[in-house]
């Protein structure tokens, strides 16, 4: 090889290391960590809180305010912080509560081991309970992220 074509080489194998150690050493914050949601249940949220309206295509509904409650088991060793919490919600007649939509809230800190978590929904009015919570997970990251 001559001088240039061997300099162009190092080069090239020095970036293509750095890209591949970029990418195996990439801070955690960069991975998703899953969060187990088990022991669902709800109740109606305190009258503080329980008035409400739902806007759907610029029509305002009557809705009914609820608190999901649950646990969290974070295996991680690590706290995760916004960690969304996804599932379904369906009403007593197996209609969906909130029609094409699976992100329903989010934790701000879920600490390592198993927690308590709760968060607000609202269903509108002329939706018949009980409902049915499905299909619950979460996902966060282990480091600082800005939003």
């Amino acid at each position: 090889m001559t001088g240039s074509i061997k300099s162009r080489f190092w080069v090239a194998i020095a970036t293509c290391l750095l890209w591949i150690s970029s990418w195996v050493l990439s801070p955690d914050a960069l991975a998703l960590t899953p969060i187990k949601l088990f022991d669902l249940s709800y109740h109606e949220c305190p009258a503080e809180l329980s008035a409400g309206a739902i806007t759907s295509g610029g029509t305002s509904m009557a809705a009914n305010c609820f608190i999901v409650t649950g646990k969290a088991q974070n295996n991680s060793g690590k706290p995760v912080l916004n960690a969304d919490i996804y599932g379904r919600i369906y009403d007593a007649n197996d209609e969906p509560v909130m029609q094409n939509r699976t992100r329903l809230g989010a934790i701000d800190e879920v600490p390592p081991g198993v927690s308590e978590f709760e968060m607000r929904i609202s269903v509108p009015a002329n939706q018949p309970t009980p409902l049915k919570l499905k299909q619950f997970k979460a996902s966060g990251f282990t480091g600082t992220v800005r939003r």
